[in-house]
């Protein structure tokens, strides 16, 4: 029997982007289809979503009022699918609450725009012939769906069989709100706090996204076990260890027609293993792009990442006076918080052939960064999964990252792992979380650099990593034969 999926997310590439749930929810869905799912996405319509770019077309026949903080919006949609599928993708449009000039906002009514949301997707499911088998919920935005749907929708025969996934794909965001947020909710304070009394006073979308799924998954294994620590649970490991038998990590992949050297149409020059020229040549067009010399011999080390404390700056911040006198070039893409945004200009005027930066969201940019570079630095604090890693491996560029989440999953330090005896190694880690730790290993990797034919066998092993969505794609169909017999 085709399993049904409804897959729910507030960003889904390549229709609105922040960070990697996009990615997840514009790749996941396409290997679900590939394996005889079902599979239709629900995202909101927002204002710089491109109508005649990406094929949208209005359902004139569903027009549904919604309740919302004592007030009714009338919620229409939208339909087009996720190109190069047949996956159909619904747009929730409202736009009193979705036309606005970002994804996210700090405006007062942001929780009014997601119970909004979540309570539209149940509505318009109904409004179909077709009756998902599980509702797989993504991240805050939609974590009072499984909430709704066992609580207000108790007596719908309709809706009776279907189970829940969620997905936690950074544990950081988790939607709380004031106490105000219950009444807007239409939610029972009392029952919800019966259920859980950890914050009582503060309404948290992902809290009862968490209390109320059949079963929960985070976006790598490590990942998993670290959110029900102190250290990484950000007051959410108690409520995680009353699910902790329902906890999962699959860790992420990347999506092959999107990120593959031989095939990238933001590259100038394409390549693999066999055919590696492509790298160097892309490594030259990339530092004349910043004004850089091109030196073979000297390799480059970049980072394309948000600009924010979690990535690891602080303490790259910390050691950076040490790093920069290493004999290498460095590269910089982002956008964030004003003192990294600083930091990052006043190093490129400081050392204008030696560093170069871009401070902004350049998508082929990224691409070609990946491409070019030699070492990809990724410092985290913490990383749920990351796929920036992932994507060096896939176009041999050697990542070197701290030893946390999906990082300590898919990057296998090659000194350590020589030392056991292996030479399976595809980059470099370091644990503690410290700029000299930082700074030490960055050193190695520059060191290993000088080494050619050892270089490329590390290259060699990142190229040859299978980290496509096919396999992680199969988890989570094992996943959803497991939430339909809960």
């Amino acid at each position: 029997m085709m399993m049904k999926i409804a897959f729910i997310a507030s960003e889904i590439f390549p229709y609105a982007k922040t960070g990697g749930l996009a990615d997840v929810a514009g790749a996941l869905p396409k290997v679900l289809e590939n394996l005889g799912c079902d599979v239709k996405l629900f995202i909101p319509k927002y204002g710089s979503i491109e109508e005649k770019k990406f094929g949208l077309k209005f359902i004139s026949n569903i027009k549904l009022p919604v309740e919302i903080a004592g007030k009714t919006r009338m919620v229409y949609l939208h339909r087009a699918n996720l190109p190069g599928t047949r996956v159909e993708v619904n747009f929730i449009d409202c736009p009193y609450h979705f036309f606005r000039d970002k994804i996210y906002t700090n405006d007062p009514d942001e929780d009014e725009r997601f119970i909004l949301f979540n309570k539209a997707v149940i509505e318009l499911i109904l409004q179909f012939r077709w009756i998902p088998d599980i509702l797989h919920c993504n991240d805050w935005q939609t974590g009072l769906i499984p909430v709704y749907l066992k609580n207000n929708y108790t007596r719908n025969k309709r809706l009776k069989n279907i189970s829940t996934l969620y997905t936690i794909h950074n544990i950081g965001y988790q939607g709380t709100f004031s106490e105000s947020t219950f009444s807007k909710s239409e939610l029972n304070k009392d029952l919800l706090n019966s259920i859980s009394p950890v914050f009582p006073e503060n309404f948290s979308f992902m809290k009862y996204g968490i209390l109320f799924s059949d079963i929960i998954n985070t976006v790598s294994k490590t990942y998993a076990s670290e959110i029900l620590t102190p250290e990484y649970g950000e007051g959410m490991e108690q409520i995680l260890d009353k699910k902790k038998s329902v906890l999962v990590g699959i860790t992420n992949g990347i999506d092959y027609s999107e990120w593959n050297p031989l095939t990238d149409e933001n590259l100038p020059f394409h390549f693999d293993f066999d055919h590696f020229k492509g790298k160097a040549r892309n490594k030259k067009f990339l530092l004349d792009y910043f004004k850089l010399e091109y030196n073979e011999n000297l390799p480059v080390i970049a980072m394309v990442s948000r600009l924010v404390g979690q990535k690891g700056f602080d303490i790259f911040a910390e050691a950076m006076n040490e790093l920069i006198k290493i004999d290498a070039q460095w590269l910089f893409l982002g956008i964030g918080e004003d003192r990294y945004e600083d930091l990052f200009k006043s190093l490129t005027h400081a050392y204008p052939d030696k560093i170069g930066s871009y401070i902004g969201y350049n998508n082929e940019l990224s691409h070609i960064i990946v491409a070019g570079s030699d070492i990809f630095l990724m410092p985290s604090r913490y990383e749920p999964c990351g796929l920036n890693q992932i994507y060096s491996l896939r176009y041999g560029t050697v990542p070197v990252v701290r030893r946390t989440g999906g990082l300590a999953d898919t990057v296998r330090d090659w000194h350590e792992f020589k030392q056991h005896g292996s030479d399976s190694g595809n980059g470099f880690s370091f644990f503690e979380y410290s700029g000299n730790a930082l700074l030490t290993t960055v050193q190695r990797a520059v060191e290993t650099f000088k080494d050619k034919q050892l270089w490329k066998k590390i290259i060699k092993n990142g190229m040859s990593e299978d980290l496509s969505w096919e396999k992680s794609g199969r988890d989570y169909l094992d996943l959803y034969r497991r939430c339909l017999k809960k």
